[in-house]
């Protein structure tokens, strides 16, 4: 039977391992210079044992939060980092930032750097961490929050969302209200929960009205800009084209109006456009956009708290928090006239 947790020693794991505790040392920091199967025995040890460090001089945390994103080039991950920063700012901290180069899961470097840093906590934005990862990080008392999950999140993540579904079918609830029935859909990437949530949010707000979901109305892109201008092309060379569009993303919006313009339709006269997270450019992009508004900066805020109160008493009272979604009326939307 393992030995309780609370009494095994980094010489207890070393012994067992087989390895010297300066060895064990560089594992648990995250050093490089440790050769894959000797980290992988020592990993699994420490997991199984549930073992932590004592916090003493050399092992105490550095004063940071780490904030990682899949890709940060886009306004979207400037008003997340706004959130984090005012939080950090609260409690004398300071914010890393990190990218994973797009993909959604960080490689073995994003780790070994932020074990080395080790930070009071992980933000991660977007993206989706292994149970390896997680349990590394665990290993080290570094709690992780993800902001904005790619999948379903487990019992054991810590994460903050918004009300996805309930913001897509308000959005298109706002359309058919105006008159539209040949409603277009453009959501983000098909695995992703907030997308998958959006789209099922505008499939049931059609067919709570009496309408057909019809899948040639149904696109889905990456979120930015260049996707909701190739999606929107297909849709008006239909016979019977779409008279209004609910973009996934205010950038997916942007794309959209490009393309309305390039084919010589007026916004919101011939096509009446929603998009969804009430960006800064939702308000200066002419005509002035209609859209769902995600509350970025509070979402973020709340996932750099949780993270700090699991670093401090361990503790939060929910594992999974959404924050509330609203319909933002501008411009972009109008009443359907039954002309072309």
């Amino acid at each position: 039977m393992p030995a309780k947790a609370s009494k095994v020693t980094i010489a207890d794991i070393a012994a067992e391992a087989g390895v010297s505790v300066p060895t064990v040392s560089k594992v648990m920091n995250g050093r490089s210079d440790v050769a894959p199967d000797t980290r992988q025995r020592v990993e699994e040890i420490i997991r199984r044992h549930g073992y932590q460090r004592r916090t003493d001089e050399r092992y105490r945390k550095s004063n940071l939060l780490e904030l990682m994103f899949h890709e940060l080039e886009s306004a979207w991950a400037l008003e997340i980092i706004r959130g984090v920063e005012r939080v950090a700012g609260e409690n004398g901290m300071a914010v890393v930032l990190s990218e994973s180069q797009g993909r959604l899961r960080p490689g073995q470097s994003w780790l070994e750097n932020v074990l080395a840093r080790r930070p009071v906590g992980v933000i991660a934005v977007f993206s989706d961490l292994s149970a390896d990862q997680l349990a590394k990080l665990r290993a080290r008392d570094i709690p992780v929050v993800v902001v904005d999950p790619v999948g379903e999140p487990t019992a054991e993540t810590h994460s903050v969302g918004a009300t996805n579904w309930q913001g897509g079918l308000t959005a298109t609830r706002h359309l058919i209200e105006l008159g539209h029935r040949r409603i277009a859909m453009i959501g983000g990437p098909q695995h992703v929960l907030c997308s998958r949530a959006r789209v099922d949010g505008y499939r049931a707000a059609l067919e709570t009205a009496g309408l057909t979901v019809d899948p040639e109305l149904v696109r889905h892109g990456d979120f930015h800009v260049e996707a909701g201008y190739k999606q929107l092309l297909p849709l008006l060379s239909l016979e019977d084209r779409p008279t209004a569009v609910f973009a996934g993303s205010d950038l997916q919006a942007v794309g959209v109006y490009e393309a309305a313009r390039a084919a010589g339709l007026r916004i919101p006269e011939d096509l009446s456009v929603v998009g969804f997270d009430d960006l800064p450019v939702a308000r200066w992009v002419g005509p002035p956009l209609t859209t769902v508004r995600q509350p970025l900066q509070e979402m973020a805020a709340a996932g750099a708290r949780m993270a700090i109160t699991l670093a401090g008493s361990g503790d939060v009272e929910h594992h999974r928090v959404e924050l509330a979604t609203s319909l933002v009326v501008r411009s972009s939307t109008a009443a359907y006239s039954g002309g072309r």
